[in-house]
């Protein structure tokens, strides 16, 4: 027999037991990350995102499964976006909130949101269906109007989908090393016309007196981690944002993942302007969060794009995933990458109506990609 539990703090497993989980090749669902979340009060009280973890252990009391979940009370920090959804429930007289959500806070990359110990693939998928099945049953127990798993591997999609969860598609725009070995080799791959654009862009950067700086592990410091979150707090309320994430969490991230960090640091007469945070995992770069002090020509691409492109080539890196949006980055080099998530709804005439539209959306996207 596997017993389920859903627990508000992730100290309620160990380091250990955590790491029996594949969670290895994604930075996100590393104990150390989800817990730098919660220790800094990024979530938790007050956000909207209370702590909800899944966890299935089997007969012999051993962490089989789980899955990074929270209840949450608005639909902020998730970027596959269902505010349309709630506003029919509402205009219904039907209340949306609260709703589960199976994901990584404020971190649109794909990864691992059932998380199991390795085994054979029908092993795996057992606890995958048990996982899902407690979600439900969960979602039931809370009156909470749905369930999101959000930017889910396509091999969790499946296993959701046959249970009868709602499959969505959305886009983001990926990178992706065809064996380059340094970024001429990259620029090779262009047309005339945006090769000398994005010769143009780096040449402005540099033109304006910048030097650029790429930092890992133990050559970051405190006060560049300081620095930063001064950068991504500004830029987030100078573009009316919100700056979800507390500078405590990046003093814990630079305590105990400074080895996955890849910060990407723009410098003017010896003063840093600007900055980009990308976290490294297994053969993927994830760029998470930029800052910057005032308006430089082309520097949030030579900071967010072509810098990171350069360290991956060198590093052997096979993918650069840049974060949400940005069609931008199509003369850029990035291509555009299906992402997936899945969503279970209870009232079955909402859950009809969100098929069907989902149905289209998904045509819309093949279509785009198609052209």
């Amino acid at each position: 027999m596997f017993q389920v539990s859903f627990v508000q703090f992730i100290d309620d497993v160990t380091p250990e037991q955590w790491a029996a989980l594949q969670t290895a090749e994604n930075p996100f669902v590393d104990y150390r990350y989800l817990q730098a979340l919660e220790e800094s009060q990024s979530v938790g009280n007050g956000t909207g995102w209370q702590v909800h973890h899944l966890l299935l252990h089997d007969e012999g009391g051993a962490l089989v499964g789980a899955v990074p979940c929270y209840l949450k009370q608005h639909s902020y920090g998730e970027y596959v976006f269902d505010w349309g959804w709630a506003d029919a429930y509402r205009r219904a007289g039907i209340a949306y909130y609260p709703k589960m959500v199976c994901a990584v806070p404020f971190t649109p990359a794909t990864g691992g949101r059932l998380l199991t110990v390795s085994g054979s693939d029908e092993q795996v998928g057992k606890i995958c269906r048990l996982l899902a099945e407690a979600l439900i049953e969960e979602a039931r127990r809370l009156n909470a109007s749905s369930v999101h798993c959000l930017f889910l591997p396509e091999r969790e999609v499946t296993v959701l989908t046959d249970e009868g969860w709602l499959p969505r598609h959305d886009l983001q725009f990926h990178w992706s090393n065809q064996g380059y070995e340094q970024f001429a080799d990259f620029l090779a791959s262009f047309s005339s016309k945006k090769r000398k654009n994005v010769n143009r862009e780096r040449r402005r950067v540099r033109e304006a007196g910048v030097e650029m700086e790429v930092l890992t592990g133990d050559e970051l410091t405190a006060e560049h981690w300081r620095l930063f979150y001064q950068l991504y707090r500004f830029t987030a309320y100078k573009r009316g944002g919100t700056a979800y994430l507390t500078e405590k969490f990046f003093e814990l991230i630079a305590e105990h993942m400074a080895d996955s960090v890849v910060m990407v640091m723009a410098r003017e007469n010896d003063r840093y302007v600007a900055a980009a945070l990308n976290f490294r995992g297994g053969d993927t770069l994830y760029g998470r969060y930029w800052g910057c002090l005032a308006e430089y020509d082309s520097l949030h691409f030579e900071t967010c794009y072509y810098r990171a492109i350069e360290y991956c080539i060198a590093e052997g890196i096979a993918r650069y995933e840049a974060g949400a949006q940005g069609e931008h980055k199509l003369s850029r080099g990035f291509l555009p990458t299906t992402t997936h998530s899945a969503h279970w709804l209870a009232h079955p005439q909402f859950a009809d109506a969100v098929a069907d539209y989902l149905d289209d959306e998904r045509e819309q996207i093949a279509g785009y990609q198609e052209m």
